[in-house]
């Protein structure tokens, strides 16, 4: 019995001794090294970028004070991007060898360039500057330009033409006074969605020197994009000059029979608009693609020379009336790869109709990027928070304030002046930084 108890303790006490080294060699799991625990933890992701950009109209940047005071203010308040006006009624606020200086920098030295200063400035704190031109729009309809190299003057005939004036004005030489002074008195009488003159995008002239534009500008200044705004009609009323009629009229000529086509000459010979009355579907897709064709060329000659420039362009925020009733087919354009940003002007104070508005443009973006426009001149900031706290909600990549100009100015919507530092307080974190950088 004795001999059974040794034994038995004998074998205790080498398994015993079997376990201990396996003890200490599993010991350490229970409590990782610093360098363990830092490969075995779980990585957190990575902030997406969000682009907070601001609309910066033309006035703004008439003189190098205030166009520091921006830099500066955009900078403090969190702003990744300027969008900066610098065609405003066919006129430069840039070193243009197209179009006449703005009558705003009159009291400038002609050696200050607002665009060029913007881009220094900016780019030294780190900001992405945009330049911002207006396309078709090319003239108040009040307070005419002064310098005569002004397009309206030298080329008349590039003028929209109202459907009430067309055919009064389909044999009238367009260099002739009464031409012009005619479509002003109409425009001036019929304001209803109109904000001043517009040039024709079915004149090839108007085409070519638009093109030439945006150009000087992506070839000249180190802008990190181009931004289309103004680009569409006013309304279904515009535009029946001569040129878009009977360019239209020549291209349905060529689908018709020999039979049909010889009796709707004749019916045509005494109404110059008898084609696009006839045809309005056909009309309205005729100027829709006018517009997409100047985009589309655009996009294409920027992009060879500034291949990493951001293409973007305000639209509509009500897609099917942009078509319909702008002839702006910014859907058309998302889908042939015309444009890197889409920023729907969804300016509505009320947050569900916005939340809609920039819902539709992230449906139909086929990939590219949508920055929700936000009318800052019509609502708080507090209401601007809601807005942009929907662009994050639906995973939108940034949102534009319309405008910088009107965030600083003391209004009913922005008593303290204070709006910018508001959504910059919106936008940080508990730790007191900027939730994305």
């Amino acid at each position: 019995m004795k001999r059974a108890v040794t034994i038995v303790c004998f074998y205790i006490v080498v398994l015993l001794s079997a376990l201990l080294p396996l003890q200490q060699i599993a010991a350490p799991t229970a409590a990782p090294s610093p360098q363990t625990a830092k490969v075995s933890a779980t990585p957190r992701p990575t902030p997406r970028p969000e682009t907070r950009a601001l609309w910066v109209k033309r006035t703004t940047i008439v003189s190098p004070e205030a166009v520091r005071a921006l830099v500066m203010r955009a900078k403090e308040n969190g702003f990744t991007d300027l969008v900066v006006q610098v065609r405003g009624r066919g006129d430069a606020y840039y070193d243009s060898r197209i179009e006449p200086r703005s009558e705003d920098l009159a009291g400038q030295p002609a050696s200050f360039d607002p665009l060029a200063l913007t881009i220094d400035e900016a780019h030294r704190l780190g900001i992405k500057v945009h330049a911002w031109i207006n396309i078709y729009l090319v003239a108040n309809i009040e307070s005419l330009p002064r310098s005569k190299d002004h397009l309206i003057y030298k080329h008349p005939e590039w003028v929209m033409v109202p459907r009430g004036v067309a055919a009064e004005l389909y044999d009238t030489p367009p260099d002739r006074g009464d031409y012009l002074n005619r479509i002003l008195e109409f425009s001036r009488a019929n304001r209803g969605e109109l904000e001043g003159l517009f040039a024709s995008p079915a004149h090839a002239g108007v085409k070519e020197n638009l093109f030439n534009i945006w150009m000087e500008i992506a070839t000249r200044y180190e802008v990190d994009g181009l931004h289309f705004d103004y680009v569409r009609y006013p309304n279904p009323q515009y535009d029946y000059s001569r040129n878009s009629i009977d360019r239209f009229r020549d291209e349905m000529e060529k689908k018709l029979p020999d039979e049909e086509r010889e009796t709707l000459a004749d019916r045509s010979r005494n109404d110059p608009l008898f084609y696009a009355t006839k045809f309005p579907e056909a009309y309205a897709q005729f100027q829709r693609d006018q517009v997409t064709d100047l985009v589309a060329r655009i996009y294409k000659g920027v992009k060879k020379v500034k291949p990493n420039a951001i293409i973007s362009a305000a639209v509509f925020a009500n897609e099917e009336d942009a078509a319909r009733s702008r002839f702006q087919d910014w859907k058309e354009w998302l889908r042939m790869g015309c444009l890197d940003v889409v920023c729907p002007m969804a300016y509505t104070p009320d947050t569900e109709t916005f939340r809609r508005q920039l819902l539709v443009a992230m449906n139909v973006a086929s990939g590219k990027r949508v920055w929700g426009g936000i009318g800052a001149y019509k609502q708080t900031a507090e209401s601007a928070i809601e807005k942009i706290q929907v662009t994050r909600d639906l995973d939108a990549q940034g949102f534009i304030l319309f405008s910088y100009d009107s965030s600083i100015k003391v209004s009913d919507v922005n008593p303290q002046g204070d709006y910018l530092e508001k959504v910059r307080n919106s936008l940080r974190g508990a730790s007191g930084v900027l939730l994305t950088q």
